[in-house]
């Protein structure tokens, strides 16, 4: 809280604790693999909980910009997203068929992305990798 208002200090538009928030935290941490936004919503709503659709986005922004659930985006480029059990950075191996997701750390990717910005002078480096193919089971079908 701060001394002059007494009101409570957000970062940003979705930092307040709501019903929505909570609902969205819960769901994303039962689930094992990405999942878009509208699949989300539905879910959501499946459930009982009333959120619209611009909330959800909203909400799965805002945990992306706090490093709270990953992003990645498909095929099509919709954006996919999924709570992490790993908490640094890491990338994924994504399976087309049927979306199973697999965190993985790349160390070569990593000193890759680095060289390659020091050889043109940059700093402070981020790179995003999304790796697809099947997965065992999807192969074997």
């Amino acid at each position: 809280m701060s001394a002059e208002t007494s009101q409570p200090v957000k970062r940003g538009p979705e930092q307040r604790v709501t019903r929505q928030r909570l609902a969205v935290g819960r769901t994303l941490d039962e689930l094992d693999d990405f999942i878009s936004t509208q699949e989300l919503h539905r879910l959501l709503h499946e459930r009982g909980n009333s959120i619209s659709l611009a909330t959800t986005y909203r909400i799965l922004q805002s945990m992306a910009e706090d490093n709270q659930v990953d992003v990645l985006r498909n095929g099509e480029g919709e954006a996919l997203y999924r709570r992490c059990a790993v908490e640094h950075h890491h990338h994924h191996l994504v399976c087309r068929s049927c979306g199973k997701a697999v965190e993985v750390e790349a160390p070569a990717v990593e000193a890759w992305a680095a060289g390659l910005g020091a050889q043109y002078g940059f700093t402070d480096v981020a790179h995003t990798v999304e790796i697809f193919g099947l997965c065992p089971e999807c192969s074997r079908s």
